[in-house]
Parts: C-alpha cells; structure tokens; sequence
C-alpha cells in the first residue's frame, strides 16, 4: 500500500506517518517527489482499516497495490514522476538528450564530444570509465582516470556526467565523480549492487538486461527505490532474439507498456540494439514517437579508430542531424527539445 502524503506536510507529518507505519509492523519507505510525498507500507496489512490512515494528520489518500513491484508501478503516481539531474529533469515536458562517447579514451576525444553534443540540445554526457566487456582481453576503460576526464568535462560544459558502476566496491568512488549512476545491462540483476545504489542520493540510470523480462526490470528497479533512492530512470537498449539484422532487438511494444504501468521516466538507447551508426536515427526517431522521455545517443569524433563500439557511434555531424530530425518529431508528441 502507498499512502499520499498532502502537498503541504511537513516533515514532521511524514516522520509520525512513518512511526504510525512501523508501530503496525510494516515496513516504511518514504519516497521524496517534486510535488509530493509518498509513503509505502510495506508488509501485510489487511487487517488494517483503511480509514485508520486516513485519519492521521497529512495524509491524503491510500493506494493499494496488486503489483509484484509496489513502488515503481504507475498506481504510485498517475503521471510520470520527473528524475532530476542538477539543472534539469528527466521525464517532464522536454525530451532529455544523453550523448557521448561509449568509453571516455583521452581528455580531448572526451570534451570534443562533450561540447559538440551541447551544442546540438544534449542535457547530460554519457562515457564509460569501467567497462564491462565480454572478453577479458578488450579494453576496459580508464577507470579513474576515466571518472577524472569526465569530472574536467562537466567543469568545462557544465554537462552533468552519466557513467557506469559495475560492482558494490566502487560506488563511494563513481559517486564521487558522477551526477547519475549507471547499472549497465549485464548488470540489471546484481542485487547487491542495487541495493547499494539504494543508499545513496544521486540517480541510478537502470538498463534492461539482454534476457530480462520487463517485470524483472521493474523488480530491478525495486530494489533500488526500496532502500531509499527514489531517483531511477529505466533504459531500454534492446535484447537478445533469435533476429541477426541488427545487434539487439529493440521492442517499441516494450516502451509503449512500460509507459502504461510505471510512472519512472523511460529513456531509450538507440545505439547498442543498431549495432550501426545508419540504423540510429530510425530508432531513435520510433522510440520519441512512441513516448520516451529521452534517448542516450553514442557519439565519437572519430568512429573508425574507436576503442569500443565504433559501427554503432554517430559523429558529432550525424548527431546534429539527428537532432534537426528529431524536432518535428517531439513537437508531435507535445515534446520539446532544449538547445
């Protein structure tokens, strides 16, 4: 059950519905939204009348819910529950941009890419410093090094920096160099990781597993809104089908739901399930019209001579015309692009 604070509660209203919560042997995690509050009682509570919440001062409404995840179904919040990242938000009226780099290789291919994509209505700048890679013999990354070019970036653009943790251990570390963290798709299911992502105050950027279910995906995103962080942004990036055309398989049937039953902002990558630079803009294009609430595109100065994922990275000229592409697209859909 979710209980709806009112817009005007105090803090001390939330802590004596939380002491009210836990005095009936539930569990309470309190969820800070733009707007309002929400407080969910987790445990079995069918004994309780409904009217005893309603009762205490601030409370607004109860919300009983079916779903295996509770707190990232969209019985939570009708709409779209904005995720912010320092000046700006995901999932409001405008379409966030996330560009850059798949990995950060050198300072001036990482702030080339940073200030280009600023330039064209990027709002954030993704760039991997750990890479997890299917062979242990590829690159993986600068890791601090990596996290430090990309903490010069932001100084010089003002971009924030989304870049991927890969284990419990660094957290603290990535924490202190990122404005979003990422859990990437082979890590969608490290619980321990998740629940570690819970602790802290900065957004998780969640991508579905190449295998996983969309309700594995929600649960996913559970564990990290039960522990205490109620910033996660869910990412689609395609799965692994029986299909070989393009490198993953991206379902627009999969945004389109995900739209329906959480209120988290979708966000959607166009690049790994392309596999190929030309099959981008297609994608991206699909996923804005179908309702994401933003993309995160990979872009590098020199495709051809990149460390990871070359076929698949736009040039800062192709992702200014996507961006001119895109436009249209979301002013259809009542969106918005900044620049």
């Amino acid at each position: 059950m979710i209980i709806v604070m009112k817009k005007d509660a105090d803090e001390d209203k939330i802590q004596h519905v939380i002491e009210r919560v836990e005095s009936k042997g539930l569990e309470a995690v309190l969820l800070r939204g733009e707007k309002r509050n929400v407080i969910a009682a987790i445990g079995d509570k069918r004994e309780i009348p409904t009217d005893y919440w309603l009762a205490i001062p601030g409370v607004e409404k109860t919300v009983p819910i079916l779903t295996k995840y509770k707190l990232a179904s969209r019985e939570v919040s009708p709409r779209t529950t904005p995720v912010r990242i320092n000046d700006t938000s995901v999932g409001g009226d405008s379409l966030s941009i996330i560009a850059g780099p798949c990995t950060v290789e050198s300072m001036e291919q990482t702030l080339s890419v940073a200030r280009a994509v600023k330039a064209n209505g990027a709002v954030a700048l993704r760039g991997g410093a750990y890479k997890p890679r299917t062979s242990p013999y590829s690159f993986r990354g600068l890791e601090t090094e990596g996290l430090e070019i990309l903490a010069e970036a932001r100084r010089l653009t003002g971009l924030p920096v989304i870049t991927e943790v890969l284990c419990p251990e660094d957290v603290g570390l990535v924490y202190q160099y990122a404005d979003v963290m990422q859990v990437g798709a082979r890590n969608m299911q490290n619980y321990s990781l998740l629940d570690e992502l819970g602790r802290y105050d900065k957004p998780v950027l969640l991508k579905r597993g190449i295998s996983a279910t969309i309700e594995e995906m929600l649960l996913a995103a559970e564990y990290i809104l039960r522990t205490g962080n109620a910033g996660v942004i869910l990412c689609l990036r395609g799965i692994r089908t029986f299909e070989d055309h393009t490198r993953f398989t991206l379902s627009i049937g999969a945004l389109a739901h995900l739209k329906q039953v959480t209120h988290l902002p979708v966000i959607v990558d166009p690049s790994h399930p392309a596999g190929d630079s030309s099959l981008v803009p297609p994608l991206a294009k699909a996923a804005v019209a179908a309702g994401a609430d933003g993309l995160m595109v990979e872009v590098h100065p020199d495709p051809e001579n990149a460390y990871v994922d070359g076929a698949q990275s736009l040039t800062p000229e192709g992702f200014e015309k996507l961006m001119a592409e895109l436009r249209p697209i979301a002013q259809a859909v009542e969106r918005d692009i900044k620049v």
